[in-house]
């Protein structure tokens, strides 16, 4: 028996309703910039689904590859949830480097901004280890996303590490 559920077959719950400017399929309309003091600068594409299946929570999955050699790079995926009757929301993250990150921030307008709450990682993970992360969210006047990152680690302090805008698919 499947419990599938078809995407858009049920309403938006209306707890994520104010994040309803996230939903759908992003690319980026081109390349973002990635750096970071101890690596080389690098620009990198990125697709972006954020969805829903009825429930008080959003799904997303976040993919990167290096603009040049198209090489995967990094995936994100997981929920975002809001707290009721308030502009907080929680952004809850696996990585496929071994990170797992609760973000928490606030939503104004069409603008959400978050910062790490709660970080853990795998026993063998590459050092450095990554201490913090902030992000913001923006939806520009002319309807693409953006996204701006800063990362902290174990020998660095909160630098900006990606930029990238994204153009909606649907």
């Amino acid at each position: 028996m499947s419990a599938a559920v078809k995407e858009n077959a049920v309403p938006l719950h209306p707890s994520v309703k104010p994040l309803e400017w996230m939903l759908g399929s992003w690319q980026s309309d081109e390349p973002g910039h990635g750096s970071f003091p101890t690596i080389q600068p690098f620009r990198y594409t990125e697709s972006l689904h954020i969805s829903h299946i009825g429930q008080p929570v959003l799904n997303f999955l976040f993919t990167s590859f290096n603009a040049e050699t198209k090489k995967p790079l990094h995936r994100e995926c997981g929920f975002i949830r809001m707290e009721p009757n308030s502009n907080k929301v929680a952004f809850i993250i696996a990585h496929n480097l071994g990170l797992v990150e609760i973000e928490e921030g606030n939503l104004n307008g069409q603008e959400l901004k978050l910062q790490s709450t709660a970080l853990s990682r795998i026993s063998f993970a590459k050092q450095p280890y990554v201490q913090e992360v902030t992000r913001t969210f923006k939806l520009m006047e002319d309807g693409r996303l953006e996204q701006e990152l800063f990362m902290a680690t174990d020998n660095q302090p909160l630098s900006q590490h990606l930029h990238i805008y994204y153009k909606k698919l649907q």
